[in-house]
């Protein structure tokens, strides 16, 4: 039995008390014997269990909140990211009756989780020194959009490896060859991930895998522009005739470039984003884009944390979410030359 798995039943089993006598001894309830405790004390021990503080202060009524730790990168509350986190966990909190206490963090001060059950991180490379401390003091933490493995976490994530795939594959089933893409920051799991999933496609077809069809990007409106600049800069006849951007905001700029510089999309250029931000639908072409379940990963982040804060879950929770293809009008077969 790993320490993980370990619970108060465990501790009530091997002491031959009742969970009630072991949740009282916990919490320091002055009503129990001095002889079960001695009985308690020695099974926690013996087991080496460390207590939830998360649920010792649920028991004592100190507090059932979440907190939300969100990067405080330029432009957080202009990210749809960001903003459909921030509904998702909103939503499930107002549901659930629970309070929301919000950081926006630069990732090296400590957090004070004193008025918390659980907290949730948007992100682990800024914050992994706060997830460490958290776990350090036991606190239950959830950490969404990263599969973290290497780390005693929870986490719900989205499939951005076959998010990759099913765009990439999406525009070779279309007959496109000269395929390109704008990766986003390749320091983030996602931008890796998704440049993963479009090496996967051209390993597995008879394309192969050409590295001047490669950008590494980050996410930015910029770089997408520096991006197709680039591109269109190829001679005409090795010049890519679809994108994959790893995010709408990059698909909608690539478009806007291609238009400025008298491209037709789709019929020279197809584009394919990812996020299904909405407004992908608003511009003169709607955009055809993968869709992540970003509000639902909130929503699910908080419902597991209070269930594992409340004692109702014990094990790990490591959750992947499947993202979908969201066809529009952005793509198209290659034109003929």
């Amino acid at each position: 039995m790993t320490k993980r798995n370990l619970s108060i039943e465990d501790v009530a089993k091997r002491a031959r008390v009742s969970i009630t006598t072991v949740s009282r001894v916990i919490n320091n309830v002055s009503t129990v014997s001095k002889k079960n405790r001695e009985k308690v004390e020695e099974a926690i021990a013996h087991l080496h269990f460390k207590p939830n503080v998360s649920a010792q202060r649920l028991a004592r009524g100190l507090s059932t909140a979440v907190g939300l730790v969100m990067p405080g990168y330029p432009g957080v509350f202009h990210s749809f990211y960001a903003m459909e986190l921030i509904r998702g966990v909103g939503h499930a909190c107002e549901t659930l009756k629970i309070d929301l206490v919000f950081h926006i963090t630069n990732g090296l001060n400590p957090l004070n989780t004193t008025n918390v059950g659980g907290v949730i991180f948007a992100d682990i490379i800024e914050n992994r020194k706060q997830i460490e401390s958290a776990l350090t003091e036991n606190i239950s933490c959830m950490v969404v959009n990263n599969i973290v493995d290497d780390l005693d976490v929870n986490y719900i994530a989205v499939d951005n490896v076959k998010g990759g795939e099913i765009a990439t594959e999406y525009l070779v089933g279309l007959g496109h060859q000269k395929i390109a893409i704008v990766t986003g920051s390749l320091q983030t799991q996602s931008g890796m991930h998704r440049l993963e999933g479009y090496k996967n496609i051209f390993k597995k077809s008879k394309i192969g895998i050409n590295d001047k069809y490669i950008y590494e990007g980050d996410y930015s409106r910029r770089c997408a522009r520096l991006a197709l600049e680039k591109f269109l800069a190829l001679p005409k006849k090795d010049r890519p005739t679809a994108i994959f951007a790893a995010s709408d905001d990059m698909a909608l700029e690539i478009i806007n470039v291609a238009i400025e510089n008298g491209l037709k999309v789709p019929r020279d250029l197809s584009v394919v984003g990812f996020d299904d931000n909405p407004a992908g639908l608003y511009g003169s072409i709607s955009l055809t884009t993968v869709h992540q379940p970003l509000f639902k990963m909130a929503e699910e982040a908080v419902r597991n944390l209070n269930a594992i804060v409340a004692g109702r879950k014990h094990s790990a929770v490591k959750i992947l979410l499947e993202p979908e293809l969201i066809t529009r009008e952005s793509c198209a077969s290659p034109a003929s030359d």
